[in-house]
């Protein structure tokens, strides 16, 4: 296989999306610096951040606990330009840049990416010449690499990669359920990423957190496999054994989490026949689950009319579908709605299904979750 950008980076990168929060729902500073230490020492470098983050306060996070404390050789850090925030002009769009330049001090970004590319807003990147726009600032040196994060289907994929062969990685979401879900189609993404020569960076390896706690079905096939293994690290060891991957995402909150990554993943072996073979039970179970494919991204609550807190309604509904604890899950339902929309409150005006990387049919599933959540 032909080299990539990044072949030889650590397989593990530090998702700064889901940092650890005090009870006023800042993050917690304290906890974030001694996690981003801990992945330091174990050799591992690559951070991943954005412009929308947690309203900055993630690039902010960067800054406070790695930029001003760590030697800038010591580290890579990855942001984000999305053209969702506003209508943006392409001087607007520069200025994201310089904004996240000031909130991170970074001086450069190592890794800079065009932010959630999809059929719904590829051509706004074209018409506000933001291509080009990146190719200018890295002439100027604020960006070493530039690519983009992408979620849809691979034909679109292919045409990007063919139109701007000058990208030079990309990001995917890519999880041993989600290989050959049709909604996602992360095999094939891959396989279009690997024809044009791109390495890519992988999103969602434990697809929200879904896999870090499987059915129980689930549980005893891997237990039985590695009793000592947790089950995130099947996630992330299955992705970052796949070909042409320059480093795999995990959105670590807490210091156990880092943990847990930093013991199987500081010193990374690909799964070998056996560990796959187990991964392919595993896919073959959930093939029998109808699944709802959110990964708690949270796009679609943020202009939400009724306030329906719909990824934490599916979260509650795809547990419904793997245990039989029915009580536990209408609690849980309960105790969610008390002071926010139902899922039976959807008034169908389609906003959230138009911003969701998923492509998820989110007005039937909240119709779905209405007849089954709601006494």
């Amino acid at each position: 296989m032909e080299k990539y950008l990044g072949e030889n980076t650590p397989k593990l990168g530090f998702g700064l999306m889901r940092l650890p929060k005090l009870a006023d729902k800042s993050i917690d500073l304290e906890q974030t610096c001694k996690m981003v230490d801990m992945f330091l020492e174990a050799g591992l470098t690559y951070f991943d951040t954005a412009y929308v983050y947690d309203n900055g306060d993630s690039e902010r996070a960067a800054k406070a606990c790695l930029v001003d404390r760590h030697p800038r050789d010591s580290f890579t850090l990855a942001t984000k330009l999305n053209v969702a925030m506003g209508n943006p002009t392409r001087e607007e769009a520069r200025n994201q840049l310089y904004v996240s330049l000031e909130r991170t001090g970074a001086g450069y970004f190592d890794y800079y990416l065009l932010h959630a590319i999809q059929e719904n807003n590829y051509k706004r990147y074209e018409e506000y010449g933001i291509w080009d726009l990146v190719k200018e600032e890295k002439a100027k040196g604020h960006i070493r690499h530039y690519g983009f994060s992408f979620h849809d289907t691979p034909e679109l994929l292919d045409k990007l990669l063919t139109e701007h062969p000058d990208a030079e990685f990309v990001q995917l979401q890519i999880n041993y359920a989600d290989m050959d879900n049709p909604n996602v189609q992360s095999r094939r993404c891959l396989e279009v990423a690997r024809k044009h020569g791109k390495g890519v960076v992988v999103m969602e390896p434990v697809k929200g957190g879904q896999l870090a706690n499987p059915t129980d079905e689930i549980k005893k096939v891997f237990n039985a496999a590695d009793p000592d293994a947790s089950y995130a690290s099947w996630a992330i060891r299955y992705v970052a054994s796949q070909e042409g991957i320059i480093t795999v995402l995990s959105g670590m909150s807490n210091i156990e989490q880092m943990a847990d990554n930093i013991s199987y993943m500081a010193n990374f072996k690909p799964l070998d026949e056996k560990e796959q073979a187990v991964i392919k039970e595993v896919q073959e179970i959930l093939e029998k689950i109808d699944m709802i494919p959110c990964t708690s991204c949270r796009y679609c609550t943020k202009g939400c009319p009724m306030s329906i807190p719909i990824n934490d309604i599916f979260r509650i509904r795809n547990r419904q579908l793997l245990i039989d604890d029915a009580q536990d899950v209408y609690d849980r339902y309960e105790k969610l709605t008390e002071n926010t929309g139902k899922a039976s409150d959807c008034i169908q005006c389609g906003q959230c299904e138009g911003v969701c990387p998923q492509h998820i049919n989110i007005i039937e599933r909240l119709v779905d979750c209405a007849a089954n959540l709601e006494k």
